[in-house]
């Protein structure tokens, strides 16, 4: 492994070298161009910090063929550690050394973007040899672009005023990722995937609870998992049970600590914020944001409202939830894929009421032994188990990891628009009001409710049904429908 170079502040400063990440993944890679980024920011008169040289070391990497090996970089830092400063590095590297013609800088406020594009011009103006290659600087507000001679262009864009449009490019650099929401990275991811060698970074601090920050906690998840091979992520944190007062404890959390930010800042920090925001602004401690995340927006569901399979074709699965209260949601799951991988569902709730026996009696008659029907063995539901065996149904006994599991399946269905439903007001109310309840730690959940007056059941029961239906693959043949079982 190379060797990072000393960080002329750390000298100057007293021999303080940066405290390690607590959290690193990087993947692997043939060659890294990241010694080459630090000497061009050295050429005009900037030493980038080592902890800086330590995150463009994770992300810099290439591949055999010099696509980078990771098409995404997360960060996650207190604040004023100098995510600035390493924006600016990698916005001119990817102009001057490695042939990018269209960079976008994007943060969610108007003035952090601004704040970049000012010091940007800052280095131009300061270096004749880089204001040699700059063909124009248009400043007009919430329009900034820097304009090089070979008609490469760095933008800068607030994500406060504007969508996923324009976003197009083969460097994105989004600041405070803590706010961007689910609707935006939806839109931005498709205009990236176009382009030959993309790379995406996300960069912020960790999301409060006033914050969009499942995006970034997504990111995060897979950093702390390691096993993304394409995806480069560092995080600068304590632990919760480390003394918020303890200058070690600030040093661990931040990487510039003794450089950019000095104790008896930290120290007027510390007596004028609350502890929990302490410990998230600048001991850089994440909550658990997946509780409480919404699933998908009204807009996206209503997107996909479609008629269903034809009449008579049959569901691959059944679901069935109940609440503590006894209310009774079954729900149904139908392959409409256009091949055998069956990679299209519709669901609908196909019965609801009160009453066990009434609603095994129903299943019995519908379902038969052939259609699946998927109950959660740790829920009211399960009371039916004992009432359907008897009837030889086709059973399936769900645990925890089948509640991770369909649920990922749900949304990920949902985000990709494969799988749609009857436009139920019931169930949309149902989905519409559940949450993400964090199941582990690995972002693993189940559905939950976003007070008292949501009823979760029917959601739940669609989501057994889909991921009856995308466990079995067998066709179902000669067997009433489930639509004439409901009008018959």
């Amino acid at each position: 492994m190379t060797t990072s170079t000393r960080s002329q502040n750390d000298v100057l400063l007293g021999d303080q070298p940066h405290a390690p990440a607590r959290v690193r993944h990087a993947p692997t890679s043939r060659y890294n161009a990241w010694e080459d980024v630090v000497d061009l920011m050295l050429n005009f008169g900037t030493t980038l910090d080592s902890w800086q040289e330590d995150v463009l070391q994770a992300s810099m990497g290439e591949r055999a063929d010099g696509t980078w090996s990771a098409r995404q970089v997360g960060l996650s830092a207190p604040r004023q550690n100098g995510k600035s400063e390493l924006i600016v590095a990698r916005a001119l590297a990817g102009i001057l050394l490695f042939g990018e013609m269209s960079i976008v800088i994007s943060a969610h406020q108007v003035d952090t973007a601004r704040e970049v594009f000012n010091r940007l011009v800052q280095l131009i103006d300061d270096n004749p040899s880089l204001a040699r290659r700059v063909s124009k600087i248009h400043q007009a507000a919430a329009r900034e672009y820097i304009q090089f001679n070979n008609g490469a262009r760095i933008r800068f864009k607030s994500r406060a005023i504007g969508s996923g449009r324009g976003f197009s490019c083969d460097c994105l650099l989004l600041d405070e990722a803590q706010i961007l929401s689910k609707a935006a990275w939806s839109a931005i991811l498709p205009t990236m995937s176009a382009r030959a060698n993309p790379q995406v970074w996300l960069m912020g601090t960790p999301p409060t609870e006033d914050d969009d920050g499942e995006v970034f906690g997504r990111i995060r998840t897979l950093g702390i998992e390691g096993k993304n091979r394409r995806l480069a992520y560092l995080e600068w944190s304590a632990e919760l049970a480390d003394a918020i007062s303890d200058p070690d404890t600030w040093r661990k959390a931040n990487p510039a600590y003794g450089v950019r930010i000095l104790p008896d800042a930290i120290q007027a920090e510390l007596d004028t914020m609350s502890p929990e925001q302490f410990r998230c602004e600048r001991l850089g401690i994440w909550p658990e944001i997946l509780d409480n995340a919404t699933v998908t927006t009204s807009a996206a569901w209503a997107l996909l409202v479609d008629e269903g399979p034809a009449f008579d074709q049959i569901p691959a699965a059944i679901g069935v939830s109940m609440t503590k209260y006894g209310q009774i949601s079954i729900g149904a799951c139908w392959r409409i894929g256009h091949d055998e991988s069956g990679e299209e569902y519709h669901v609908e709730e196909i019965w609801s009421g009160t009453g066990v026996a009434l609603a095994a009696e129903w299943l019995s008659q519908v379902a038969g032994n052939r259609i699946a029907v998927w109950v959660d063995e740790m829920s009211p539901a399960a009371q039916l188990i004992p009432l359907l065996k008897p009837k030889r149904m086709k059973v399936h006994r769900g645990n925890t990891r089948d509640v991770i599991k369909g649920c990922l399946l749900m949304e990920t269905h949902l985000d990709e628009g494969t799988v749609t439903h009857a436009d139920q007001k019931l169930l949309t109310d149902s989905v519409l009001g559940g949450r993400k309840r964090t199941i582990g730690s690995s972002g693993g959940w189940g559905w939950g409710a976003r007070d008292t007056s949501v009823l979760i059941h029917r959601a739940v029961a669609v989501t057994w049904a889909l991921l009856g239906a995308v466990e079995s693959r067998r066709k179902h043949d000669n067997q009433p429908t489930i639509r004439e079982a409901v009008t018959g």
